[in-house]
Order: structure tokens, then C-alpha cells, then sequence
């Protein structure tokens, strides 16, 4: 009796996870988003007057079994005459028993609006993976679930980006598609399709450099990410960079409700072509407080400009 209601537990706690997938896997958590919000933002791609290469690891509750990891990597750059960019990026989410794996193309088109302010728009579609592990439950019971472990679906995304050199503000919508992300539906008889869909959230940034003197500058930004049937997630930052070499910086994440974490980062600039960063989180949830908080790195390389712009960003 008592294996059996184990099995039904787990074979819940599977179901729940492969729904909730829907609304809080493809919301990506990273601290560092600000050197790499193209993931946030399809309207990026077209911003930079080079090509460059993204990459980002997060663990998520380390020390915590099973503790969400996630990677991403990604590449974009503009056109070298027009004014466009196309990009494109991997993306793997981890959390013991369901994954998350997605495969995205992007293209942005930018316009001047006045002076050397420009406002970039852009779209991002791709396909994603939701698999879950059925290992998790007792491998010698002799009643499995049935089904498939595997499904891919269409994802899209679309975003528009006002920038200078100075300052920069976003809007983006992420999951345009609304797909149902479910594999184990047949397994639950009050199964609401609404539940388990990939539901559109959406992203407003904003930041700007402040040149203190020649040696130091300070770039404040934030990030809100809401979702329907999810807390809004609202990440506060302020940087401080050394002859745009060396930087440091904190902040705090909050959630619709309370304080989630507050985030400590570092980073190294190499003769303007490789950034590293690191940062990490201090968990202040009820659950987070349980592990040795998060930590993330990120790795970018730059090109060569490909071409010459008034508008070229120099924030980041």
C-alpha cells in the first residue's frame, strides 16, 4: 500500500512539473541578463555594429537536489550595409526530471528616429523540446505511465528596443504561440489544457551609462518579467566599471509578493574582445534559503565592427 501511494506521489509530482514547465522553465533566470538580453529581446540582434558570441551557465538552489541548471549560448550581429541583424541561440534547461531544450533564429530591422536615437524591431521562432523523465519513478514497479517522454512544439517571440549610446529601453513578448507543452495529460482526468500551455510573458528593460570621470562609469538597469498565473519578477542592478576593464555591481530580485535574492557580480573585460563575468545569488525565498544560493557565468567574445554607425551602443 505504501509503494503504491509512493508511486501515485511521484507520478503526480511528474505530472505538475511537466505542466508547470509551461510557465516557469522558458522564463530564463539569469542575473546577468544585461550582457546577454538578445535571449530577452529579438530586437537586439540589430543594435551592434559586430558580430559576437553570447554564452551563459546558471545553477539554480545549489546544494539542492535535482537544482535547476541552465545554459545557453548564442550568436548575432548586424548586416554589414543594411541596417539589420539576424542572430540565433541553444538554449538547455535542466532540473532533474524534465528538460527544456530550444533552437531559435532571429531578425531585427532598425530605424533612426532622431539624432543618434534608433529604434530597433525584431522576431525570434524556433522549436523546443519538453521531455520528461519517467525514471523517476520506481523502475521495478510493475505499473509505469505510458506515453510519450518527448514533444517538440513551434515557439516565437517578438520585441522592439529604443537605444543610444547613452541609455536603452525594451519591450518584448516571449511564447507568442501559446502551445500546449503537456505530455502526460491522459494521465490526469481533471486535466485543464490552459494549464500546461507555453503562456506569453512579456519583458520591459531599461538602462543607462553614467560617465562619472575618465576612469569610471556607473550603468543602472532593470528588468520586469510577468506572466499570466505567474509573479511578476522584477531584477534592480547597478554597475560600476573601472576603465571599462573591470566591473562590479549588486542587486535584488524581487517577486510580486516578496524579496527573492540579492545578487552580487564581477567581471573582467580583455582588450575589448572577451568579457567573463560571474555572479552570485544570496537566496532570500523560503525555498532558496535552503541552498547554497545560485551561481551563474558568462562568457562573451566580440568581432570586428563591420561597419560604422553614429548610433554604435556603448553600454556593455
Amino acid at each position: 500500500m505504501k509503494r503504491t501511494m509512493t508511486k501515485y506521489i511521484l507520478a503526480a509530482w511528474v505530472l505538475l512539473a511537466t505542466v508547470e514547465i509551461g510557465m516557469a522553465q522558458p522564463m530564463f533566470q539569469f542575473s546577468q541578463y544585461m550582457f546577454n538580453d538578445y535571449v530577452i529581446n529579438p530586437a537586439i540582434g540589430g543594435t551592434h555594429d559586430y558580430w559576437q558570441i553570447r554564452s551563459n551557465y546558471r545553477y539554480q538552489w545549489a546544494g539542492v537536489p535535482d537544482g535547476p541548471q541552465t545554459y545557453m549560448l548564442g550568436a548575432y550581429g548586424p548586416h554589414k550595409t543594411l541596417p539589420m541583424g539576424y542572430g540565433g541561440y541553444l538554449s538547455y534547461d535542466n532540473d532533474g526530471s524534465t528538460t527544456y531544450t530550444g533552437m531559435y533564429g532571429s531578425y531585427a530591422y532598425s530605424i533612426k528616429i532622431t539624432g543618434d536615437i534608433r529604434l530597433s524591431m525584431g522576431l525570434m521562432a524556433g522549436v523546443v523540446q519538453n521531455k520528461v523523465d519517467l525514471s523517476v519513478l520506481d523502475p521495478s514497479d510493475q505499473v509505469a505511465l505510458e506515453g510519450k517522454p518527448t514533444k517538440f512544439i513551434p515557439d516565437g517571440s517578438l520585441g522592439v528596443y529604443l537605444y543610444t549610446s547613452q541609455y536603452f529601453a525594451g519591450l518584448s513578448v516571449s511564447h507568442v504561440f501559446f502551445n500546449n507543452m503537456s505530455l502526460l495529460q491522459e494521465y490526469d482526468d481533471g486535466f485543464d489544457i490552459n494549464d500546461a500551455r507555453l503562456k506569453p510573458y512579456f519583458n520591459i528593460q531599461g538602462g543607462y551609462k553614467y560617465n562619472l570621470n575618465r576612469n569610471f562609469d556607473i550603468e543602472p538597469s532593470v528588468l520586469l518579467k510577468a506572466s499570466p498565473n505567474f509573479d511578476f519578477i522584477t531584477d534592480i542592478n547597478v554597475r560600476a566599471i573601472y576603465q571599462k576593464m573591470v566591473w562590479g555591481g549588486m542587486g535584488v530580485r524581487y517577486t510580486f509578493r516578496n524579496l527573492d535574492a540579492l545578487i552580487i557580480f564581477l567581471g573582467y573585460n580583455y582588450n575589448d574582445l572577451v568579457n567573463i563575468g560571474y555572479s552570485y545569488d544570496i537566496s532570500m525565498s523560503s525555498f532558496g534559503k535552503n541552498s547554497y544560493g545560485s551561481h551563474e557565468v558568462m562568457i562573451g567574445v566580440k568581432f570586428d565592427d563591420i561597419r560604422k554607425s553614429k548610433s554604435k551602443r556603448k553600454i556593455r
